[in-house]
């Protein structure tokens, strides 16, 4: 899974003939509904930031005011896409395997060229699941899954970035027409002057106005999340708080990746925003899966502390490491199940992720050819963000959290043409409504946990996201609802 130690030689951009002669070769080859994706590379000086997908994301496609998705991994892998090429929205017990079908066809139906071009800039199907398959309302909350194949897509890794346009052929929409729009996309872009602020310290944030008090709702529900572990009905729930924030102006949600760039380094960022005014953004430090070249990593990320706390008290801890390892266990079981020989390091470790620290333990498999999002379907949700046995913490979960968990502990990511994937637990997240945050955070509950140091653990991570986020809390403002 680590990168190749030889880096690619910086590839160099075709001219507007060699293009033209491309997107007359693909469209040759297309088929009906097929869809003509064009790629280039773009040159950076070295030491640059210009080609940076999160300073450039508001002017790809002209920056247009429909759908949006950052995957910032900077400085791994990172991407921006606009607009749609084709979409796939869904409720339902099957949306895995749906949205798996999608993508193969989706990315079936291309011609995509160059065909030589390097794995960051192959064409993607980006995901965005919820963490239940149906809203509880019909018609209301968020879809099981919406997939979208992007009109437009930036990639970057390293000092190598590709611009890449996807349009299906038809009436004014040619072969030409295609490969002038990306040219000259790639021209514009180029010349825009470098996002200082990008890369820079971050500014601060506007106040906070009113803040929603959660302590008194979750004190009952973590009590009787208790009493269900302890007769042995549960081995575990994670039960999770919503605090609404009233900011003082609205946000940009770039601007909040900027900070969390800035303060999650170790974490992977990212954006879905389906329209204007509404985000959903986040700094994710666990993959539910990652796939490369044939190789599968799942992450078991539980048991929480903050950094400074005295040696040991995690990996000291009988309740957190009792609480790690159920993760460990239900993830190597799933694979096992599903025909993989997982392979795991016998004790966790400790990964920072900001101002918290967690027990990580890493699993490994060769992916023996099996679909990238059916083990997705195994895997999701593991009991480090829902709990043990899965179908019976589920249910309570339903009954036990006054609000919709919507994109919260859901997989987003990616899946490309190649079978390559990687899907995020939407965790460390919030949805930007205007002048509104919605932020979520959860604490998972064992044989031995302790309700005030549960409260205090929630209470933890919502402030460390505030803080990651640079959003101070007015004394004279702050009230809660």
């Amino acid at each position: 899974m680590a990168p190749s130690p030889n880096p690619l030689p910086v590839q160099a951009s075709p001219s507007f003939p060699e293009l033209l002669a491309a997107a007359a070769q693909g469209a040759r080859q297309l088929e009906e509904e097929g869809v003509l994706s064009l790629a280039v590379p773009l040159a950076e000086p070295e030491g640059s930031h210009r080609c940076d997908p999160l300073a450039l994301l508001p002017h790809l496609g002209g920056g247009g005011q429909g759908f949006r998705f950052l995957w910032d991994g900077a400085p791994g892998l990172s991407l921006a896409a606009s607009g749609k090429a084709h979409h796939l929205e869904l409720s339902g017990p099957r949306r895995f395997e749906l949205a798996q079908r999608f993508s193969a066809i989706s990315l079936s139906r291309l011609v995509a060229l160059p065909q030589s071009c390097p794995p960051l800039a192959r064409p993607r199907v980006l995901l965005a699941f919820s963490f239940f398959d149906s809203p509880l309302q019909e018609r209301s909350g968020v879809p099981g899954v919406q997939a979208v194949l992007p009109r437009w897509q930036l990639s970057r890794q390293g000092r190598h970035s590709w611009l890449r346009l996807q349009r299906s052929l038809g009436g004014a929409v040619t072969a030409r027409s295609v490969a002038e729009e990306l040219w000259e996309e790639a021209q514009r872009l180029a010349a825009l002057p470098a996002d200082p602020e990008a890369w820079a310290e971050p500014s601060l944030g506007p106040g906070v106005i009113r803040r929603s008090s959660w302590q008194a709702g979750y004190r009952g529900a973590v009590e009787r999340a208790l009493e269900l572990v302890e007769a042995g009905e549960l081995r575990k729930l994670v039960l999770a708080v919503r605090q609404d924030l009233e900011l003082e102006e609205p946000l940009d949600p770039l601007r909040l990746l900027t900070q969390l760039r800035r303060r999650q380094p170790g974490s992977c960022r990212f954006l879905w925003q389906q329209r204007p005014g509404e985000a959903l953004i986040g700094a994710s430090p666990e993959r539910l899966l990652a796939v490369r070249q044939g190789q599968l990593r799942c992450d078991a990320l539980a048991g929480t502390a903050p950094i400074g706390s005295p040696p040991g008290q995690l990996t000291e801890s009988i309740k957190d490491r009792h609480e790690h390892e159920l993760v460990v266990e239900a993830i190597t079981q799933v694979l096992s199940e599903s025909g993989l020989t997982p392979r795991r390091p016998r004790h966790p470790r400790l990964a920072r992720h900001g101002q918290l620290l967690h027990l990580h333990t890493p699993i490994t498999t060769d992916l023996g050819g099996q679909q990238p999002l059916a083990l997705a379907a195994a895997l999701h949700p593991t009991p480090a963000v829902a709990g043990l046995p899965r179908r019976e913490a589920m249910a309570w979960l339903r009954s036990l959290e006054p609000f919709e968990r919507g994109h919260y502990a859901a997989p987003i990511g990616w899946i490309d043409s190649e079978g390559d994937a990687e899907l995020r637990v939407a965790i460390r997240s919030g949805t930007l409504r205007g002048r509104r945050l919605e932020l979520t955070a959860g604490a998972g509950l064992v044989r031995g946990s302790e309700p005030e140091r549960e409260l205090q653990e929630v209470a933890l991570k919502l402030g460390v996201l505030q803080q990651q986020l640079n959003l101070p809390v007015s004394p004279r403002a702050a009230a809660p609802w």
